[in-house]
């Protein structure tokens, strides 16, 4: 018995190709919506906690605000006055001043200083991972509290820093009383708080330098300091930006620490732009929203002009 022969009519190749192109189409489609899912909550948080705020500020800004239009939501539009009351205002100049003075003094210390502990560190003796650990004390501590702590410490009568300066025979100083020292007193104590967070990036650095360079360096008779100058200055230098740029944008804004020990005082001895416009805007029985929102806009602007120079200077220096 001879059995037909039936062959199977095979699959045309533009259809299979067609439903390969299908197929690929919707495993992309169900990436991005994958992708979609995972990046919607974080966009829903910048446009929440970032966009809305900062236009609400602008917006600010750009009108003038009382209190009863600030409930009400109509102020009229007023355009640049707002900042052209502030920019003529005789605060403006020792706030701006206080603000650049504070800002650099503080990051260059932090850097320096952590830096230094970084390096020291970087050695791994006996007992460095418990000291590393109680110098991110002044990090973990809320900023009341190092905040109030430095007050105690710099109080004209009963402070520790007087009692030490009248040990050694020194006469005692008016640290949050003298206009000569109150922004000294704050710049100390924004140094000693911003000292860890220099402190522990650039030691995450100096782990990524290979320790063979140091190996080579010694046999060919480089000292610390060449070896600190030749090998872990240079190739700390990506970490480094971050740090200081992240350590301006904080600088810039800073104010809770000033408020608590000085307030910005006395007079205008250690008012910077942060805390002139929380008192503009929050500090007088009648609020100027309008001027103090125009100080926060030039403090914003300032830090990302600052931000874009750096990034750009450290670029060019990486080309």
């Amino acid at each position: 018995m001879t059995i037909a022969r039936v062959d199977r009519p095979r699959r045309a190749p533009a259809a299979a190709a067609g439903a390969g192109d299908t197929g690929a189409r919707s495993v992309r489609r169900r990436r991005r919506l994958t992708a979609l899912a995972f990046v919607t909550p974080l966009l829903a948080y910048l446009a929440a906690f970032y966009v809305y705020p900062l236009y609400r500020n602008l917006d600010l800004s750009l009108r003038d605000y009382t209190v009863r239009s600030f409930v009400a939501g109509d102020a009229p539009f007023s355009g640049w006055d707002n900042f052209r009351t502030v920019l003529d205002d005789p605060t403006f100049g020792p706030a701006m001043r206080h603000t650049l003075v504070f800002t650099f003094v503080s990051i260059v210390f932090q850097y320096v200083i952590g830096l230094a502990l970084a390096v020291f560190f970087n050695r791994h003796f006996r007992l460095s991972t418990v000291l590393r650990a109680l110098f991110l004390i002044p990090w973990l501590l809320p900023l009341i509290v190092s905040a109030s702590t430095w007050s105690w410490m710099f109080n004209s009568e009963s402070g520790v820093v007087n009692y030490f300066l009248h040990f050694v025979g020194v006469d005692p100083v008016g640290w949050l009383t003298s206009p000569d020292w109150a922004l000294t007193a704050v710049i100390v104590a924004n140094i000693w708080i911003g000292i860890p967070f220099n402190l522990v990036i650039l030691y995450s650095g100096l782990q990524n330098v290979p320790g063979e360079l140091y190996e080579a360096a010694a046999l060919d008779g480089a000292g610390a300091w060449q070896q600190f100058r030749r090998i872990t200055f240079p190739l700390l230098r990506p970490v480094s930006a971050i740090t200081l740029l992240l350590g301006l944008v904080y600088t810039l804004k800073v104010f809770d620490l000033i408020w608590i020990m000085t307030k910005g005082g006395p007079g205008d001895a250690s008012s910077t732009l942060a805390t002139w416009s929380y008192q503009l805007g929050f500090g007088t029985l009648l609020p100027k929203f309008g001027p103090g929102a125009a100080v926060g806009d030039i403090l914003i602007l300032i830090a990302l002009v600052f931000g874009l120079l750096y990034i750009r200077v450290q670029r060019r220096q990486e080309a």
